[in-house]
């Protein structure tokens, strides 16, 4: 009997357990205990075999060997046919009690719960569960939050590294601490922020519209799991990915100026916005549109398959004595994949970083990707696609950090229960 369930029972009554509620509770565990055995025997046989549990697992996310399968059976397997029947199953001792496994899978989520300044990551799957109670838009309000929090604490090192790839080169090797120091002289303690209102106001619409556009694109790929597997997952991420930035790409250019203002230059978003309009037209709100959407493509590759790598080996490994994750796995998981994702799109990142700022760099010629790949190449070697990428990554820990902590308070006082 599961010690946890218990403890449930207890805490939902007067904290003893007597025999009506013991009956009730054996009767709800042999409900969920049918329901898995129901959804891992789709031939309807009466019987699940090795097939099946790989099966069934694939479509969670979770990749096993048919050997590893083998060995869950033989625990269970009673009669030696290596298949089990429905009482083998309700009697096995190896079974935990009303564990959901699409619910232990989604545990793992991510991408609503770390903001690192960057929004590539593949969207996260929800349950139907949470779909029609309306729950999943209580987590997108409180991912949403956090990012907001988190990018606001971390914009001194995310204008830093904007400045660090505009500016950055042989003659002028600009480090952390002079980059700041220069900042501060040139407009202030407010100028660390600057460009950090446009980058919290983008949060809401590129996360609704990669919501809904990976929502979407499920449907058109006729899928009818409740998770999608992982190649699935990667085809419907970047297309969602890549109609979001599409739409709120102008968003991202004005960043990019706005960080890179000096003082007076513009009177806001707006006065940017005007501004450029004015001397460059619609196109300057496009620039560096080609690198940003074939960045989408390591990144959110890289981050979903070292996540689900990692995801995997703490399952193999952990998963038999607890399926759900501390805080700390989740969050070194989470940093070492989006760190991964970010390192592989970089270079890209930098050169989109760059286009967006020609007109507003001084001597600037207006140069192509490949124009500017090849300049950068030729004058400061591989190392000058990443410069930049030293305060980028030291934002990295404080902003998956902040970003859980407030992402678990907002979703507490929204109604939104824990595990």
């Amino acid at each position: 009997i599961g010690q946890k369930q218990l403890q449930k029972i207890k805490r939902e009554h007067d904290g003893q357990l007597d025999f009506e509620e013991f009956v009730h509770y054996l009767q709800d565990h042999e409900k969920d205990l049918k329901l898995v055995f129901k959804s891992l025997d789709r031939k309807i046989a009466g019987q699940v075999n090795a097939n099946d549990i790989v099966n069934s697992l694939r479509d969670l996310g979770v990749h096993i060997s048919l050997q590893q399968a083998e060995r869950v059976l033989q625990s269970m397997d009673k009669n030696g046919t290596m298949t089990v029947d429905w009482n083998e199953w309700k009697k096995s001792p190896t079974l935990q009690p009303a564990e959901n496994v699409p619910e232990i899978i989604l545990y793992w989520k991510h991408s609503t719960i770390f903001d690192v300044g960057e929004n590539m990551m593949v969207p996260d799957e929800f349950t139907s569960e949470e779909h029609m109670t309306g729950m999943l838009w209580r987590h997108l309000v409180a991912g949403g939050g956090a990012g907001a929090i988190s990018r606001t604490c971390t914009a001194p090192l995310d204008r830093l590294k904007v400045l660090m790839q505009v500016h950055g080169s042989h003659g002028n090797n600009m480090c952390i601490m002079s980059g700041l120091t220069q900042m501060i002289k040139e407009g202030g303690m407010r100028s660390l922020w600057r460009g950090n209102g446009i980058n919290v106001i983008k949060i809401a619409p590129e996360s609704a519209l990669k919501f809904m556009a990976y929502e979407q694109i499920k449907r058109l790929m006729g899928s009818s799991q409740e998770t999608l597997g992982i190649t699935e997952r990667f085809v419907a991420g970047s297309l969602a990915g890549v109609i979001a930035q599409s739409t709120i790409y102008p968003m991202e250019v004005l960043k990019t100026r706005l960080a890179l203002r000096k003082t007076s230059q513009y009177k806001g978003i707006s006065d940017c916005a005007k501004q450029i309009l004015k001397g460059e037209g619609m196109t300057a709100f496009y620039k560096g549109y080609v690198p940003n959407m074939l960045g989408i493509i390591p990144y959110a590759g890289i981050d979903l398959a070292v996540y689900e790598t990692l995801k995997n080996t703490w399952l193999q490994r952990y998963g038999r004595d607890n399926a759900y994750p501390g805080v700390f796995v989740l969050l070194a998981c989470g940093t070492v994949s989006s760190t991964c994702g970010q390192l592989a799109s970089y270079p890209l990142a930098l050169v989109r970083t760059r286009m967006q700022a020609q007109a507003a760099v001084e001597g600037a010629s207006q140069v192509s990707m490949t124009g500017l790949f090849k300049q950068i190449m030729k004058t400061e070697g591989p190392t000058g696609l990443y410069r930049g990428l030293t305060p980028n990554f030291l934002k990295v820990i404080p902003a998956v950090s902040i970003s859980y902590v407030v992402y678990e308070h907002i979703k507490t006082t929204l109604g939104v229960q824990s595990r």
